[in-house]
Formats: structure tokens, sequence, C-alpha cells
């Protein structure tokens, strides 16, 4: 097959006749790399005809390149880059042009400056990830999951597969939201208060935005999720960080001007611990108090190993002031980014409207690809199969870390994927996380998780979902030698 036409172009600014513009066209391609010895070339009609010039033109230009050694000809066959071409030198990154822009004016607004951390791609490559939100591939169903992606991709699923669903989303993917998982959760909604996200990140965002504005005020956790925290300094709305305890979020801390509540009170991020139902109860009547809107991050319930999970804080309201974010992110796989929101249909209104114009809908293929994963039994058993595995490799890890030594500063009384640890005061844990790397072991640090990072450099989260319960006990171990050295320094 001949390489593609439309690849070839003449510059408009070049000098010289147009048969040596296509000789130096198609000699600067070959010593590029971009036409390999042995490449077919487009036949001399076809070229001529997509650049706009006679053939006989084109066949000067081939027949040139052709006694310079660029190309040979084969009969009736055509034009191939010759085999005594000569070979591209080797690629050096063109040297970066000076900007002409002063983009510290032409930036209007700026989303880079938060303190995300940086969590490496190749986690796998290191002996002992304890990183947080990755899945372990040995878990997970991947012949159910590509038999589901292929029922998806049948004729029968075309038209789901295919249509632009607009402002909506894959009927069947909403309707088992609604009858099987929301359910779960003593949560009942109808398919107009439920939709679906990029997974729980973007309902966050959607909700921010619908909800808040330069002058109303959001509570959020401290600690809490560090990308919340950047999605809500975004909005430019007032944020009041609340000291959680050992239950969660004290609804007595709430400030007077309070317009929305972000909380995590099944599994509260990062330090996992669970809100009883009597302050639930406390929270919903402070809210009811304060005419706040209260947004559930209900995140890795799933994972309730150790006993039934809480009801959601969403089951017990009986005046619409919750708004459910529930993700497959953590449950399936992070690269997924399937979520879903739940809410009152005035609020899902504006959320389905804002979403439609930024990215219409989550893909037609993913959707009813989970809608088939879901229907068919499969992500049932794949959860059962994570609980039993996180269970164990919990235990392997609160040994290892007893142990060791090590202190624990939360370990979720339900189960979860992760401890929230607590190094000693002099232990800077940003510093920790470079030295372990070096070991082939990745921690989490705590500092971004919290208003006043500077404020807790000891803290620090290690993840059991990515990592084997043989590399648990000797990671911990590093982990705790490397404590040790720098306390010792």
């Amino acid at each position: 097959m001949a390489a593609p036409v439309e690849t070839f172009f003449l510059d408009p600014d070049a000098q010289g006749t147009l048969q040596a513009q296509i000789q130096q066209m198609i000699a600067e391609a070959i010593l590029s790399g971009r036409l390999p010895r042995g490449e077919k070339l487009p036949s001399t009609r076809k070229l001529a005809s997509h650049l706009g010039v006679s053939r006989i033109t084109v066949t000067l230009a081939y027949t040139e390149l052709q006694a310079n050694d660029y190309l040979s000809s084969r009969g009736r066959s055509g034009f191939y880059v010759s085999e005594n071409a000569p070979e591209p030198p080797s690629f050096h990154p063109p040297r970066r042009r000076e900007d002409k822009v002063d983009w510290h004016r032409a930036i209007g607004a700026r989303f880079s400056e938060g303190v995300t951390p940086d969590k490496p791609l190749d986690w796998r490559s290191y002996r002992y990830p304890f990183t947080y939100g990755q899945s372990d591939a040995a878990l997970f169903d991947h012949n159910s999951w590509r038999l589901c992606a292929l029922k998806a991709l049948g004729q029968k699923d075309h038209v789901a597969m295919t249509q632009d669903y607009y402002d909506r989303d894959d009927p069947e993917l909403v309707a088992f939201i609604a009858r099987h998982i929301l359910p779960r959760r003593g949560i009942h909604a109808a398919p107009e208060e439920i939709l679906v996200t990029l997974g729980a990140q973007n309902a966050l965002w959607l909700s921010a935005q619908v909800l808040l504005t330069q002058r109303r005020t959001a509570a959020i956790e401290d600690p809490c999720y560090h990308t919340l925290r950047d999605i809500l300094t975004q909005s430019r709305c007032h944020t009041a960080a609340i000291p959680v305890d050992q239950d969660g979020l004290p609804p007595d801390l709430l400030p007077d001007q309070t317009d929305v509540i972000f909380t995590t009170p099944s599994h509260q991020c990062p330090t996992t611990s669970t809100m009883p139902l009597e302050r639930r109860q406390a929270l919903l009547a402070r809210a009811r108090d304060l005419d706040a809107l209260i947004v559930e991050d209900d995140y890795e319930f799933e994972m309730s190993f150790l006993g039934p999970p809480s009801p959601a804080l969403k089951s017990l309201d009986r005046e619409g002031r919750v708004i459910y974010v529930g993700s497959f992110s953590k449950s399936l796989f992070p690269g997924l980014r399937l979520g879903y929101l739940v809410g009152s249909e005035h609020f899902i209104r504006e959320a389905r409207a804002l979403r439609s114009t930024v990215l219409r809908h989550p893909p037609g293929l993913i959707q009813r690809t989970v809608a088939h994963f879901l229907s068919l039994g499969h992500y049932d058993a794949l959860i059962r199969r994570m609980g039993a595995a996180y269970q164990e490799r919990r235990r392997v890890m609160d040994q290892a870390i007893t142990d060791c030594g090590l202190r624990v500063a939360g370990a979720g009384s339900f189960g979860g994927s992760s401890f929230w640890m607590q190094a000693p005061a002099q232990v800077d844990t940003g510093r920790l996380a470079e030295r372990l790397r070096d070991h082939g072991v990745l921690i989490e640090p705590g500092a971004p998780f919290f208003a006043k990072p500077d404020q807790h450099q000891n803290h620090y989260r290690l993840a059991y979902s990515s990592i084997t319960p043989a590399r648990i006990e000797p990671g911990i171990r590093l982990i705790s030698d490397e404590i040790r050295a720098m306390r010792s320094a």
C-alpha cells in the first residue's frame, strides 16, 4: 500500500519551480524518516491531482529523485524509496523558540497552582507500590470485561454506541444504577435525578459550578481530598476548612454563613474514619438550620469488608438537601473515569446542562459496556473478590505496621484500601517519599490533603490495593528503616 497522498503538501512560501519543490518535499520526507526505505510512493496521477499540478511535473520530479538514488522504479508497480536512499540523521529535537506572548498577562485564570501531588505513571515498575487509587490487574475479570465490550460493539448495541445522547445518558446504565446500586445505599431515585459523570472528580466539579458563586461559602473537611480544594479555589468561592476528628466532620464547627458542605461520611478522605449515625443526623439538622446543601462523596463504600457499610447520608435526607456522588473508578479500574450524581431534579437539570456544554456526555460505548458488566453480575463478583483480597492484605499490613512500630492515624473501621499514617513530628514525609523511591517504595505524602500543608508535613497514606501480600512486610520494613534514619539525622 502506498503512503497516503494526504500527507504530502507543498509549502506555499517555498521557492523554485514546482518540480524542484516536489523533489525537495519528498527528499525531506525521506531524510526525516517519515518515508522509510522500501515505502511505496503515491502514483504520479494521484499526487498530481492532490497537489494540483500536472502529471508530467510529478513524473519529472520522481525521475530526478530516481537518478539521485532517492527513489527506485519497479516496472509497472510504481516508485519506491530506494534501498540506497540516504539514512535519516539521528533525531535532535528542534530548539525551543522564544514565545512573543506575555503569558502572565494573557492567561486570565490560573488552574495549575494547586498542591496536587505527583503520582508516577510507572508505579508498576516499583517493587513496593503503596500507591493509592490504582488497581491490581490480577483481581480484575479481564475475560468478562472483554466479552461485555464486544457485546457493546455488536450490531444490537450499535445505536447506543454511536448516537449523540446530547445531554442524556445510556438508559440501561441509568436504570441499573437506579434499581441496583442506589438501593444498596438506601437511596431511591428516578432516572431524571441521576447524571452519569466522568468519575467522582467531574461530579464534584459540576456540583461546585452549579451551587457556588464568589459570594457563597463552601465548608470542607480538613484534611480532605486535595483536588476538591483545587476545584473550590478555581470556583473562587469562600471556603471554610473544618478539622475532622475520629468521627469525621463535626457539625457544630460549621460557620453560620455556610452554603454548601462537602463531606465523605462513610469513608473520610484521607483519614478513613466513618461518621456515626448520630452525627449524620446532627449534620443534617445543622444543614437544615443553615439552609445549606450537602455534597456527599460516598467513595469506597463497596470496600466495607469488615462490616456492613453505614447508611448513606442521602438515605437519611428527607428534605432533598443531599447531593450524592458515586463512582465506578475505584471499584472497577481508575482509567474507566465513570461516576454519577444523584440529587433533586432541579439540581440535576442544571448539572446536565453544564455537562452538555463541556463534554456532552461520557462515551456511549463505555456506558453500555459498564451496563453489561453490571447487569450480568460480573460487578458483584468482582467486588466480592476484591473484598476478600483487600481483607487479607489489610491483615498483613496491620501486622507489619505493628511489628515495625509505625503509627496509624486512621485505619477505617469498615475496610477501605488504605491506612492513614503519622510519622514522628520531625519527619517530612515529602522528603521521606523521595528517599524511599530509591528503594523501590512508593508512599503518598499527606501534606497536600491539609488546608495548611506546611503544618502537617509528617502524615502519609499507605494503600494496599495494588501491592501483593508477599511484598507488604518487606516494604513496610523499608519505610520503618528510612524513618528511623531520618530521625537519627
